[in-house]
């Protein structure tokens, strides 16, 4: 077996490149996703169903369908739309990387809200009656008692959900993104590091 020393010493920087990229994509993407997440478990927590019932259809689409599909569709198909084409968010979405931030935060941030209404909801009612006994406003309750508690009981989840995104990074690549699975998909054909 001989290495191809010339071909491992020409890939190492584009491979270094696509790592950071992939960090990149993971980072922008939790931070995103962590944000609508809250947003969308204040909308599911509320109690007043137009405030719920959007948050649900959001949630059951970006969790039921796949994630390449997601990527696909922000990728290729909304850029057919004139009205995309003319607003705001056409400087990100007609690059790659904005489109893959954007499917990535979506799908992540449907995940993770599930996430954390379901360490919302484990949380014992004994804590909350207890707060309640001390004259704990409902808002001091959420944040002082609800929220420590939900982090704690959410954690193991949500560490499993940010490692679903990592994998779910080497996705973007099929949007022309080249990041460490894009480069790697690149450099594969051209030689073999193996004779």
């Amino acid at each position: 077996m001989n290495f191809d020393l010339t071909l491992i010493w020409d890939s190492v920087p584009r491979m270094l490149a696509g790592i950071g990229i992939t960090f990149q994509l993971m980072a922008l993407s939790a931070f995103l996703g962590m944000i609508l997440a809250v947003i969308l478990l204040l909308m599911r927590l509320s109690g007043k169903w137009y405030w719920s019932w959007p948050a649900q259809v959001f949630i059951y689409v970006f969790r039921g369908t796949p994630i390449l599909v997601q990527i696909f569709i922000i990728y290729y198909g909304l850029p057919q739309l004139d009205f995309v084409r003319e607003s705001i968010l056409w400087p990100i979405l007609r690059e790659p990387f904005g489109c893959a931030i954007v499917a990535l935060s979506l799908n992540t941030g449907a995940y993770v809200s599930e996430i954390l209404r379901g360490g919302v909801l484990g949380v014992d009612r004994g804590f909350l009656e207890a707060a309640s006994a001390l004259g704990l406003k409902a808002h001091q309750k959420f944040i002082y008692i609800t929220t420590p508690i939900a982090a704690r009981l959410a954690l193991p989840a949500y560490s499993n959900d940010f490692i679903s995104l990592m994998k779910a990074t080497s996705l973007a690549s099929t949007i022309t993104l080249m990041d460490m699975t894009g480069w790697r998909r690149l450099l594969r054909p051209t030689r073999y590091l193996f004779h």
